[in-house]
């Protein structure tokens, strides 16, 4: 059964109008309560993503919170306060970490989280909150199209465009995993590290056209869309016939899915969705040391509009992480 809370607010970034990183403040809400079934987490640290500040902005997921006010983020790490009615999986003090509820509002920038226990997995062992916190969003996304979406298997050739970013220094890892020979685009400096996590090759999309020097791929993980110097369709060049794209800030428009149809290759929009089960495995991955995670900065709650201004410049190295609680 529920317990009573001991506290009737929280400290959370909320905003009351779509804009700049400016319109994120700190605030006191009502803290949450668990219903059946789900678990009330203390929130540690929270992961920043590009949805973030396309949600914040009035793009990325608005369409599904709402006007606001409301509070972003999904990524969460941090200890089981409270279990609802029919939970099973998770006692009290349990260290956990998930990205419930997405594409709804979590409100995972606050210092607690209410949600279904089974969208949520016990942290990895050895692995810090805010490392955890890096991982759900991403590495499910990463996870979720080259399992689920693409069905990669060994000796294919996987092409991870933003490969040093946060989803896709994991899709390098996990394509590795799957055994799969893996090419990323990236700039310069990030190379040798690239080189380190697993890819095979690496091409710096700055100095030259990946089209020119990449081809007979099985599966190409697009993070950059269209918008950017049109990499969608550019990407539909180096696939083999009946090969993959996989669209993700995009979509498929109807001009990139007919072009895939002239070419005889295949494309697919994406969204990521909770999956406890999935996070389950990928701690035993990072457990075995098979998935590494890249924290580039940590920032106070309060500095949550330091962090969407950073995360915004695109030259971040794996995963901005909010710090909540110590």
């Amino acid at each position: 059964m529920i317990r009573p809370t001991d506290a009737p607010t929280m400290r959370a970034v909320t905003q009351h109008a779509f804009g700049g990183p400016e319109v994120l403040t700190v605030a006191d809400l009502p803290r949450p309560v668990p219903l059946p079934t789900e678990v009330l987490v203390r929130v540690v640290s929270a992961g920043v993503n590009p949805v973030d500040l396309k949600t914040r902005a009035g793009g990325g997921m608005a369409g599904v919170l709402g006007e606001p006010p409301f509070v972003l983020g999904w990524d969460v790490s941090g200890v089981v306060e409270e279990v609802g009615f029919g939970v099973h999986t998770l006692a009290v003090g349990d260290e956990v970490y998930g990205m419930p509820w997405f594409p709804r509002a979590a409100g995972a920038y606050a210092e607690y989280v209410t949600a279904p226990a089974r969208q949520f997995a016990r942290k990895p062992a050895g692995l810090g909150h805010d490392e955890a916190a890096a991982l759900p969003l991403a590495a499910l996304t990463a996870w979720q199209i080259l399992v689920d979406t693409a069905g990669v298997t060994a000796g294919q050739r996987v092409l991870v465009h933003a490969a040093g970013g946060g989803v896709g220094h994991f899709a390098v890892q996990i394509a590795k995993h799957l055994g799969a020979h893996v090419t990323g685009t990236a700039g310069a400096a990030k190379h040798a590290w690239l080189r380190g996590l697993g890819a095979d090759e690496v091409v710096d999309y700055t100095g030259t056209r990946f089209e020119k020097e990449i081809s007979g791929i099985d599966v190409v993980v697009d993070l950059v869309g269209d918008e950017h110097d049109a990499t969608s369709t550019r990407s539909l060049s180096v696939l083999r016939p009946g090969g993959l794209l996989v669209a993700v800030p995009s979509g498929v428009s109807p001009a990139l899915a007919e072009e895939a149809r002239a070419r005889g290759v295949r494309v697919a929009p994406f969204l990521v969705e909770p999956d406890g089960t999935a996070l389950t495995t990928l701690a035993g991955l990072v457990e075995r040391g098979r998935l590494a995670v890249e924290v580039a900065a940590v920032f106070p709650l309060e500095e949550a509009a330091r962090a969407h201004r950073e995360l915004a410049e695109g030259r971040t190295r794996g995963k901005i992480v909010l710090r909540v609680a110590d």
